[in-house]
């Protein structure tokens, strides 16, 4: 295996084996339970940080025969727009997280510095909810959002998706569903180490099992609770699972980031460069030693930083086009 980064790998001995214990069908709902109980959910004044951001919690109009979808809106306090918008999914793997857990963050490196504002989707989770329902959350949300760019006061075409991880794989299934959709159409998609691909068929899937955060036990898990019977199936849609796609053409830029030592490094850069034989734009960043979330678990650490710096320059070329 690729060896961890010296940083990160003193942050991964001390987090311990307990939280990096796969997820199995049988340990799942536990898992969940577990997730739901530690992971923060701050409220919408605590993200307004004493004043420093506006921020509101919309409930819109879901998918067909669905409910209604919560957003989480968030900007820098005393801006006025039309302000660029990132359109953000959470990560967890498409069976945990929230909508609210990454918004201090997203607030402080992305939306002040480059006077962005923010929705992110409180999305379905399976098994509760399996595939196509947490996509057509984040597209109901989209659309919902560009066609009331006026009221909340956002530039309708300058609007970027992205996500983390789950999140990260639900931003690039967004961008094929609404380009065949012809809906919303965004100016770029930033892939955060993006889970892509069903099948862990790729040499990094077995090269990494059961090392660093994230193992292809768990991902197998994950991935049966969203397709169900579809787990696997030859003729799985590309929205259900990106890595699937076979014409990638017409894609907005894309930033595509993963680790050199985790099991979504093949899937992600085969998709970078499928981007790149259809003719489209992707800047792709393979972090070396870096394993799945290393920067959420080590920030302070020099990848940490570097890939934080890579992420915010690319954000600013995609936004002054």
């Amino acid at each position: 295996m690729p060896p961890f980064d010296p940083e990160l790998s003193v942050a991964l001995t001390a987090m311990g084996k307990e939280p990096r214990e796969s997820v199995t069908p049988r340990n799942l709902a536990a898992r969940q339970e577990r997730d739901a109980a530690a992971r923060p959910r701050p409220t919408a004044e605590d993200l307004r940080a004493d004043g420093r951001f506006e921020v509101a919690e919309l409930c819109v109009p879901g998918p067909p025969d669905g409910p209604d979808v919560t957003l989480v809106s968030a900007r820098p306090a005393g801006l006025t727009g039309p302000l660029p918008l990132l359109y953000y999914m959470h990560g967890g793997a498409m069976i945990m997280g929230n909508a609210w857990s990454v918004l201090p963050r997203i607030l402080s490196e992305w939306a002040l510095p480059l006077e962005l504002a923010v929705i992110s989707v409180e999305y379905r989770l399976a098994p509760r909810t399996r595939y196509p329902g947490p996509l057509e959350d984040c597209y109901a949300g989209l659309v919902w959002a560009a066609g009331h760019a006026a009221e909340l006061d956002i530039d309708a075409d300058r609007v970027i998706i992205g996500g983390k991880s789950a999140g990260g794989g639900l931003a690039a299934a967004l961008a094929l569903l609404t380009r065949d959709r012809g809906g919303p159409r965004p100016l770029g998609q930033l892939l955060l180490c993006p889970m892509l691909d069903d099948r862990d068929i790729t040499f990094s899937s077995h090269q990494m099992t059961g090392l660093g955060t994230w193992d292809r036990t768990s991902n197998a898990t994950a991935w049966k609770a969203l397709l169900g019977e579809r787990y696997g199936a030859a003729d799985l849609a590309p929205y259900a699972a990106p890595s699937r796609a076979t014409d990638l053409s017409g894609l907005p830029p894309a930033y595509i980031e993963v680790g050199s030592a985790e099991m979504f490094r093949d899937e992600d850069v085969a998709y970078a460069n499928a981007i790149w034989q259809a003719g489209g734009q992707a800047e792709l960043h393979v972090w070396p030693g870096a394993y799945h979330g290393f920067d959420s678990l080590a920030p302070r650490a020099a990848l940490s930083q570097d890939a934080r710096d890579a992420r915010i320059r690319w954000l600013r070329r995609v936004l002054a086009r």
